[in-house]
Protein backbone atom coordinates (compact mmCIF):
# COMPACT_ATOMS: atom_id res chain seq x y z
CA UNK A 1 0.00 0.00 0.00
CA UNK A 2 1.42 3.21 -1.17
CA UNK A 3 2.13 5.73 2.10
CA UNK A 4 0.43 8.40 3.42
CA UNK A 5 2.15 11.87 2.21
CA UNK A 6 3.82 13.55 5.27
CA UNK A 7 1.75 16.62 6.84
CA UNK A 8 2.67 19.77 6.02
CA UNK A 9 4.28 18.82 2.46
CA UNK A 10 1.99 18.48 0.00
CA UNK A 11 2.29 15.79 -2.85
CA UNK A 12 3.52 17.39 -6.04
CA UNK A 13 0.70 16.63 -9.08
CA UNK A 14 0.56 17.32 -12.50
CA UNK A 15 -1.57 20.35 -11.67
CA UNK A 16 1.12 22.62 -10.77
CA UNK A 17 2.92 21.73 -14.02
CA UNK A 18 0.13 22.72 -16.31
CA UNK A 19 0.70 26.49 -16.32
CA UNK A 20 4.08 25.77 -16.88
CA UNK A 21 3.93 24.07 -20.12
CA UNK A 22 0.93 26.49 -21.41
CA UNK A 23 3.82 28.78 -20.43
CA UNK A 24 6.37 27.28 -22.56
CA UNK A 25 3.67 26.48 -25.33
CA UNK A 26 2.64 30.30 -26.06
CA UNK A 27 5.66 32.02 -25.61
CA UNK A 28 7.53 30.27 -28.78
CA UNK A 29 10.61 31.61 -30.43
CA UNK A 30 9.95 35.27 -32.34
CA UNK A 31 10.09 34.54 -36.19
CA UNK A 32 11.71 36.84 -38.36
CA UNK A 33 10.16 39.10 -40.37
CA UNK A 34 11.00 39.29 -44.46
CA UNK A 35 9.75 42.27 -47.15
CA UNK A 36 10.33 43.79 -50.07
CA UNK A 37 12.59 46.92 -50.37
CA UNK A 38 12.38 48.78 -53.88
CA UNK A 39 14.60 51.03 -55.06
CA UNK A 40 14.86 54.43 -53.93
CA UNK A 41 12.43 53.11 -51.00
CA UNK A 42 12.34 53.55 -47.35
CA UNK A 43 10.67 51.03 -45.21
CA UNK A 44 10.35 51.65 -41.33
CA UNK A 45 9.13 49.19 -38.62
CA UNK A 46 8.57 50.19 -35.07
CA UNK A 47 7.94 48.52 -32.01
CA UNK A 48 7.69 49.63 -28.47
CA UNK A 49 10.18 47.80 -25.75
CA UNK A 50 10.22 48.77 -21.85
CA UNK A 51 13.53 50.05 -20.33
CA UNK A 52 16.41 48.13 -19.25
CA UNK A 53 15.93 45.34 -22.36
CA UNK A 54 18.55 43.53 -24.24
CA UNK A 55 17.83 43.89 -27.52
CA UNK A 56 19.67 41.76 -30.36
CA UNK A 57 18.84 41.77 -33.69
CA UNK A 58 20.14 40.14 -36.96
CA UNK A 59 19.60 41.15 -40.67
CA UNK A 60 20.39 40.13 -44.21
CA UNK A 61 19.73 42.27 -47.28
CA UNK A 62 20.24 40.20 -50.97
CA UNK A 63 18.97 40.75 -54.36
CA UNK A 64 16.85 38.71 -56.40
CA UNK A 65 18.30 35.90 -58.21
CA UNK A 66 19.53 37.01 -61.94
CA UNK A 67 20.42 40.55 -60.75
CA UNK A 68 23.28 42.35 -61.96
CA UNK A 69 23.84 44.53 -58.87
CA UNK A 70 24.36 43.76 -55.82
CA UNK A 71 22.60 44.78 -52.60
CA UNK A 72 22.55 48.21 -51.18
CA UNK A 73 20.84 49.56 -48.44
CA UNK A 74 21.44 51.63 -45.38
CA UNK A 75 19.85 50.35 -42.04
CA UNK A 76 19.60 53.10 -39.10
CA UNK A 77 18.03 52.30 -36.14
CA UNK A 78 16.27 55.25 -33.84
CA UNK A 79 14.49 55.88 -30.66
CA UNK A 80 11.66 58.45 -30.50
CA UNK A 81 14.11 61.20 -29.52
CA UNK A 82 15.99 60.53 -32.79
CA UNK A 83 18.94 58.48 -31.09
CA UNK A 84 21.16 56.78 -33.47
CA UNK A 85 21.35 53.10 -31.46
CA UNK A 86 22.87 51.65 -34.47
CA UNK A 87 23.79 52.63 -38.52
CA UNK A 88 25.31 50.77 -41.49
CA UNK A 89 25.49 52.06 -44.92
CA UNK A 90 25.57 49.66 -47.38
CA UNK A 91 24.61 47.36 -44.83
CA UNK A 92 24.38 43.53 -46.76
CA UNK A 93 24.26 40.93 -43.29
CA UNK A 94 25.06 41.68 -39.50
CA UNK A 95 24.23 41.98 -36.28
CA UNK A 96 23.26 44.61 -34.02
CA UNK A 97 22.53 44.76 -30.22
CA UNK A 98 21.64 47.51 -27.56
CA UNK A 99 20.25 47.94 -24.10
CA UNK A 100 16.87 50.34 -23.59
CA UNK A 101 17.74 52.96 -21.26
CA UNK A 102 13.98 53.69 -20.71
CA UNK A 103 10.18 52.43 -22.13
CA UNK A 104 10.05 53.69 -25.52
CA UNK A 105 9.02 53.40 -29.51
CA UNK A 106 12.23 52.05 -31.33
CA UNK A 107 12.45 52.11 -35.24
CA UNK A 108 14.64 50.10 -37.63
CA UNK A 109 14.54 51.48 -41.34
CA UNK A 110 15.91 50.07 -44.18
CA UNK A 111 16.79 52.73 -46.81
CA UNK A 112 17.80 51.08 -50.96
CA UNK A 113 20.11 53.24 -52.24
CA UNK A 114 20.26 53.07 -56.34
CA UNK A 115 23.87 52.34 -57.54
CA UNK A 116 24.99 55.23 -60.38
CA UNK A 117 24.91 54.59 -63.91
CA UNK A 118 21.84 51.79 -63.81
CA UNK A 119 18.12 52.17 -64.35
CA UNK A 120 15.58 50.59 -61.97
CA UNK A 121 16.77 48.56 -58.84
CA UNK A 122 14.97 45.67 -58.74
CA UNK A 123 13.06 45.10 -55.18
CA UNK A 124 15.67 43.70 -52.94
CA UNK A 125 14.47 40.91 -49.99
CA UNK A 126 15.14 42.29 -46.29
CA UNK A 127 15.15 39.83 -43.54
CA UNK A 128 15.13 40.87 -39.84
CA UNK A 129 15.12 38.82 -36.86
CA UNK A 130 14.77 41.15 -33.77
CA UNK A 131 14.65 39.76 -30.34
CA UNK A 132 14.30 41.24 -26.50
CA UNK A 133 13.97 40.65 -23.30
CA UNK A 134 13.86 37.24 -22.45
CA UNK A 135 14.54 35.56 -26.74
CA UNK A 136 17.46 38.08 -26.99
CA UNK A 137 19.65 35.86 -23.61
CA UNK A 138 22.03 33.37 -24.82
CA UNK A 139 21.83 31.20 -22.94
CA UNK A 140 23.86 28.60 -23.95
CA UNK A 141 26.29 30.91 -23.28
CA UNK A 142 25.03 31.50 -19.75
CA UNK A 143 25.25 27.75 -18.80
CA UNK A 144 28.78 27.58 -19.93
CA UNK A 145 29.90 30.48 -18.17
CA UNK A 146 28.01 29.36 -14.94
CA UNK A 147 28.73 25.51 -15.53
CA UNK A 148 24.57 25.24 -15.35
CA UNK A 149 22.96 21.97 -15.50
CA UNK A 150 20.32 21.72 -18.52
CA UNK A 151 17.46 21.64 -15.75
CA UNK A 152 19.03 24.78 -14.04
CA UNK A 153 19.02 26.68 -17.54
CA UNK A 154 15.51 25.90 -18.39
CA UNK A 155 14.22 27.01 -14.47
CA UNK A 156 16.81 30.12 -15.03
CA UNK A 157 14.98 30.58 -18.26
CA UNK A 158 11.26 30.30 -16.69
CA UNK A 159 12.62 32.78 -13.95
CA UNK A 160 13.35 35.56 -16.66
CA UNK A 161 10.17 34.76 -18.48
CA UNK A 162 7.86 34.70 -15.06
CA UNK A 163 10.13 37.84 -14.43
CA UNK A 164 9.13 39.72 -17.62
CA UNK A 165 5.74 38.61 -17.48
CA UNK A 166 5.49 40.16 -14.08
CA UNK A 167 7.02 43.44 -14.75
CA UNK A 168 4.66 43.69 -18.08
CA UNK A 169 1.76 43.39 -15.64
CA UNK A 170 2.75 46.05 -13.33
CA UNK A 171 3.60 48.29 -16.27
CA UNK A 172 -0.17 47.74 -17.70
CA UNK A 173 -1.47 48.39 -14.45
CA UNK A 174 0.54 51.56 -14.11
CA UNK A 175 -1.10 52.68 -16.86
CA UNK A 176 -4.02 51.00 -16.13
CA UNK A 177 -3.70 53.62 -12.85
CA UNK A 178 -3.00 56.60 -14.98
CA UNK A 179 -5.90 56.24 -17.12
CA UNK A 180 -8.18 56.12 -14.61
CA UNK A 181 -6.68 59.05 -13.17
CA UNK A 182 -7.13 61.14 -16.45
CA UNK A 183 -10.99 59.91 -17.05
CA UNK A 184 -11.78 60.54 -13.27
CA UNK A 185 -10.35 64.21 -14.06
CA UNK A 186 -11.56 64.53 -16.90
CA UNK A 187 -15.44 64.05 -15.85
CA UNK A 188 -14.55 66.58 -12.51
CA UNK A 189 -13.75 68.87 -15.26
CA UNK A 190 -17.32 67.91 -17.81
CA UNK A 191 -18.91 68.34 -14.24
CA UNK A 192 -17.61 71.63 -13.18
CA UNK A 193 -18.30 72.83 -16.87
CA UNK A 194 -21.83 71.36 -17.13
CA UNK A 195 -22.28 73.64 -14.09
CA UNK A 196 -21.34 76.33 -14.84
CA UNK A 197 -23.08 76.00 -17.93
CA UNK A 198 -26.14 75.69 -16.59
CA UNK A 199 -25.49 78.46 -14.32
CA UNK A 200 -24.77 80.53 -17.22
CA UNK A 201 -28.21 79.26 -18.79
CA UNK A 202 -29.91 80.22 -15.78
CA UNK A 203 -28.99 83.52 -15.56
CA UNK A 204 -29.25 84.16 -19.21
CA UNK A 205 -32.89 82.90 -18.74
CA UNK A 206 -33.84 85.32 -15.76
CA UNK A 207 -32.09 88.56 -17.68
CA UNK A 208 -34.47 88.00 -20.38
CA UNK A 209 -37.17 87.55 -18.34
CA UNK A 210 -36.39 90.56 -16.49
CA UNK A 211 -35.26 92.64 -19.46
CA UNK A 212 -38.82 91.41 -21.81
CA UNK A 213 -40.53 92.38 -18.61
CA UNK A 214 -39.47 95.77 -18.46
CA UNK A 215 -39.72 96.27 -22.15
CA UNK A 216 -43.40 95.14 -21.89
CA UNK A 217 -43.94 97.71 -19.50
CA UNK A 218 -42.27 100.38 -21.34
CA UNK A 219 -44.72 99.93 -23.86
CA UNK A 220 -47.60 99.75 -21.80
CA UNK A 221 -48.28 96.18 -23.21
CA UNK A 222 -48.60 94.88 -19.17
CA UNK A 223 -48.97 96.72 -16.02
Amino acid sequence: MPLPPLPGRPRLGRAPLLPLLLLLLLVGPARPISFQLPGKARKCLREEIHRDTLVTGEYEISAPPGSSTGPSANLKITDSAGHILYAKEDATKGKFAFTTEDYDMFEACFESKLPVGTGRMPDQLVTLDMKHGVEAKNYEEIAKVEKLKPLEVELRRLEDLSESIVNDFAYMKKREEEMRDTNESTNTRVLYFSIFSMCCLIGLATWQVFYLRRFFKAKKLIE
